[in-house]
């Protein structure tokens, strides 16, 4: 489903924890981290997406996270023509994305990356809220940019301002020989048994970014 423009309309998603670190997964056997996201099907809403593909991603349902923002309006990127499929060159020119701030309040052994037969990641870690977005492939790291800008807006910093380092969580682990980033780090091991950070009511947008996600599909 592509627009007048050729943009398929999709949602990115940014995860926080409780120290606003974000959700940070390393693509299936490449060596290249990114924030979860996908296309919006014929139908759905923005949100709809968002939450199928939060699952489907990372194994989270609804009521594992609270939606805390959402970008004003579609960030847009375009795909260099040698990513693209050879039948669709000429028609498809990259993604228009509606992005998600979420806070997690669930644990982080919640976390699923193999719910599906295809999984899109195999290993994950928190990250400081601001990204390095050389690792990030080029053509996404402007929106990138502009996504952590516009909804940083929501966030509210930890009063001391430290920091917590995580060692990744991966997909498959050999029981003996765990990567020794998840070996030496403490705070990896404690994390996954923390108690969940409680949700509060339900998930609500702010009223200045409540604008219908009916509109945004719309158009697409």
């Amino acid at each position: 489903m592509l627009d007048r423009e050729g943009f398929r309309p999709n949602v990115g998603i940014i995860l926080l924890n409780a120290q606003n670190e974000v959700w940070w997964g390393k693509r299936v056997r490449e060596h290249s981290w990114q924030f979860p996201q996908g296309g919006i099907k014929y139908g759905e809403t923005p949100e709809q997406a968002m939450y199928r593909e939060l699952e489907e991603e990372i194994g989270l349902r609804a009521e594992h996270v609270k939606i805390v923002g959402r970008t004003r309006d579609w960030l847009r990127y375009e795909v260099p023509d040698h990513f693209i499929k050879r039948e669709i060159r000429g028609h498809y020119r990259g993604q228009k994305q509606i992005w998600f701030l979420l806070r997690m309040c669930a644990r982080d052994n919640d976390v699923n990356l193999r719910l599906t037969d295809h999984p899109e990641f195999d290993a994950w870690r928190w990250h400081d809220y601001w990204v390095p977005l050389d690792v990030v492939i080029e053509f996404k790291r402007d929106v990138y940019q502009r996504a952590l800008q516009e909804l940083s807006r929501f966030l509210t910093w930890p009063a001391n301002g430290q920091e917590r380092r995580h060692g990744a969580r991966y997909l498959r682990q050999p029981r003996n020989n765990a990567p020794a980033a998840v070996q030496n780090s403490s705070a990896a091991n404690t994390a996954s048994t923390a108690p969940a950070a409680p949700c509060g009511s339900a998930a609500e947008i702010l009223p200045a970014m409540a604008s219908s996600d009916d509109a945004a599909s719309k158009s697409s």
